[in-house]
């Protein structure tokens, strides 16, 4: 796979560009908890401003990855996250600290332009019997920087302070854009396929994803889960605090284990996704996760956390595996982009949502509460699968 310059170049890229982002994302959380006192509405906050540009960019991010030129989108992507970095540091060194969110926002809106364009590229130029292991590739090395990342992420915060951290996420980003530009030019290629209008495209996206049973049920499943993960996704560091009075610091071991467990479960789920239904594997990843995120917010015994989020992290690539091999049986090739579109905005809208309002339940109920709610959830998606289940049982049957 090295031997191919797009795969080593993009890769090389996002090893600076998953430094950035981890070293921002801690330094953000742990700043503002700081000058807030762990205000758990301002917590929500962060991670809104984190995740809502997904949920609005995705389906136009990959719209236009088909229409822009894929090196010029994605440098100047980076380039632009890199400035908006920097102006959030003199905004902050003037006691702006709302600036944060801000500059945070505009970083991850412009990534959901630069990742289609990473795909097109990948998919232009690299064999397709590659592909799966380009993609597994990709993965490991978000598997990885879940590990490492909020080691990285807090020390640096805890040794040099925001500023700092604010200033290597500038440098990170900037060298991630700078590795790219080294990508050979984009070659000037008629967009014949483009023939109509962006809300032509979209509607016909969206169309397709209704009028196909299991890209409903997909959707719907999605819808749910996305909502039961954004509700404790900004949460966690109150499990550090309250449940096992712990330093907020502490957080970082937890996303460690489930990192490195989802690595272990990635590496076996490989081995037998061919043997295994994906709708089964889908259903039993949120099974677990839903087991494991109830008595996560009830355990207030340290092994066992660690247990759990280990035991979760295992069961997570069965989710992820499962919804991938899912879209590509259940769509054509041609809508691939507009289904990838118009779905990840049902689980990622739904997850902005959770993380909107996981604060104030917490600040109304209970940090437990808000635990079970969203394994509650999660069953429900495994529930909502049934009728694919059901379905491709028949289909078994009928043979």
């Amino acid at each position: 796979m090295f031997t191919n310059r797009y795969v080593r170049t993009i890769i090389l890229s996002r090893v600076f560009l998953q430094l950035g982002v981890w070293i921002r994302n801690f330094a953000v959380l742990l700043y503002v908890t700081d000058i807030t006192n762990n205000d758990p509405k301002y917590v929500s906050l962060i991670s809104v401003v984190e995740f809502a540009p997904i949920f609005l960019f995705a389906i136009i991010g990959g719209t236009f990855a088909d229409r822009w030129k894929p090196k010029r989108t994605m440098v100047w992507s980076d380039f632009l996250s890199a400035i908006s970095v920097l102006v959030v540091l003199l905004a902050l060194v003037m006691g702006e600290w709302y600036a944060l969110l801000i500059g945070t926002l505009i970083s991850a809106s412009l990534s959901q332009f630069s990742q289609p364009s990473a795909m097109k590229l990948y998919k232009k130029h690299v064999a397709s019997d590659k592909l799966q292991s380009v993609m597994a590739l990709s993965q490991s090395l978000i598997g990885i920087f879940t590990i490492i990342g909020p080691i990285i992420g807090v020390f640096i915060f805890m040794q040099f302070g925001i500023q700092v951290s604010l200033l290597l996420t500038f440098l990170f980003f900037l060298t991630s854009a700078i590795i790219l530009s080294f990508l050979p030019r984009d070659t000037d290629e008629a967009n014949a396929q483009n023939t109509g209008s962006f809300m032509t495209e979209m509607k016909a996206g969206i169309s397709y994803v209704w009028s196909n049973r299991s890209l409903r049920t997909l959707g719907a499943t999605f819808a749910a889960s996305g909502l039961a993960a954004g509700m404790i996704q900004p949460l966690m560091i109150f499990i550090t605090i309250e449940n096992l009075g712990q330093d907020k610091s502490f957080m970082q071991w937890f996303l460690m284990t489930n990192g490195a467990a989802m690595l272990i479960g990635g590496a076996f789920i490989m081995t037998v996704a061919k043997k295994v239904k994906p709708q089964v594997l889908l259903a039993v990843g949120l099974l677990v996760s839903a087991i494991c995120t109830i008595a996560v917010g009830a355990s207030k015994i340290l092994l066992l956390s660690f247990a759990l989020q280990a035991l979760s992290g295992l069961f997570y690539p069965c989710i992820q595996v499962g919804i991938q091999t899912l879209l590509m049986k259940n769509t054509e090739a041609a809508y691939m982009g507009r289904v990838g579109g118009a779905i990840t905005p049902i689980f990622m809208g739904m997850m902005v949502v959770g993380m909107s309002i996981s604060g104030y339940l917490k600040d109304m109920s209970s940090l437990l509460t808000v635990y079970v709610l969203s394994g509650c959830l999660l069953l429900v998606g495994a529930w909502l699968l049934m009728p694919i289940m059901k379905e491709k049982q028949a289909r078994v049957q009928s043979f």
